[in-house]
């Protein structure tokens, strides 16, 4: 073995070929990171603002509850879509976890994360409908109505072998799995975009759709009026929705998007007007964009 010539055998077999002066200094540094030195000193720099604030950098466990996050409104949430038969408590060898975040209003919002189920899932490639499209399709309508399939991802049910990957664990120590199509999965916004389309192509003509939203508008035609023409275009689309199990609900207000027999639809409902409300040289580019 070569030594360098400065290096004596004792040396070498000593613990540490650093100079203790060096490993006292950096033991000083190590601790000083920690920040217990600081309430030691009074003259420190840091001590008025560590003792300022001593109940949350205490080495004590805390002794007070933390803040609500939510969690009697996740118990509430699933007792009542236990109750509607969208739930049931669950065995499953699989969980992701559920929470919840404050929205603007101050409501909370129900999330499930289900972050590696959605990394093992192959993506569905579903085209979104263009909302140009959308528009050019109903222009010249003179009645327009616009429903909006409450909680429309509750309308899909879920395959059997596939109920417990959908396993949500609460804080409040449950498991439960979903029989119907939850939030927060990556292909759930593709899966019920194709299953409405498919429905409603047949109406293609008078009914257009965009994801929870179908917009049906109608013109006078032949000896009829625009409202006798609109009404039947309507019953065809209540009968598409009652075959097939599909549900709005135009009592609720203030939070319903659905209006009938409309000069125009409602902004809210996926921001597409009525052609008639908007300048002329806006219907221009709008029907030249198709």
């Amino acid at each position: 073995m070569l030594l360098k010539p400065e290096t004596t055998p004792e040396e070498l077999n000593s613990s540490s070929v650093l100079d203790e002066d060096i490993l006292e200094e950096r033991k000083e540094r190590r601790e000083a990171r920690l920040g217990s030195e600081a309430l030691k000193n009074p003259k420190d720099p840091v001590y008025p603002l560590v003792k300022e604030f001593a109940d949350v950098v205490s080495k004590d466990p805390p002794s007070q509850l933390p803040p609500d996050r939510g969690c009697g409104v996740i118990d509430a949430f699933f007792s009542a879509k236990a109750k509607a038969g969208m739930v049931r408590e669950s065995k499953s060898p699989h969980s992701s976890p559920t929470f919840c975040v404050r929205k603007l209003n101050g409501n909370w919002r129900l999330v499930h994360a289900y972050n590696k189920l959605n990394n093992a899932t192959v993506s569905a490639q579903t085209p979104i409908p263009r909302k140009d499209m959308l528009l050019n399709n109903m222009a010249g309508c003179k009645l327009y109505s616009a429903l909006d399939l409450v909680d429309g991802y509750y309308q899909i049910l879920i395959r059997e072998s596939d109920i417990p990957l959908t396993a949500v664990s609460t804080p409040s120590g449950m498991l439960w799995e979903w029989f119907v199509m939850p939030q927060g999965l990556s292909n759930a916004p593709a899966t019920f975009n194709r299953l409405v389309t498919q429905l409603f192509r047949p109406l293609r003509a008078c009914a257009q759709t965009y994801f929870n939203d179908i917009f049906v508008h109608s013109r006078a035609k032949d000896d009829k009026t625009a409202m006798e023409v609109h009404l039947g275009h309507l019953r065809r689309v209540l009968e598409v929705m009652r075959a097939n199990k599909l549900y709005a609900n135009i009592y609720k207000e203030g939070q319903s998007r659905c209006s009938l027999a409309h000069a125009s639809i409602p902004k809210e409902s996926s921001e597409v007007v009525g052609l008639g409300q908007l300048p002329p040289q806006v219907q221009r580019g709008i029907r030249g964009s198709g």
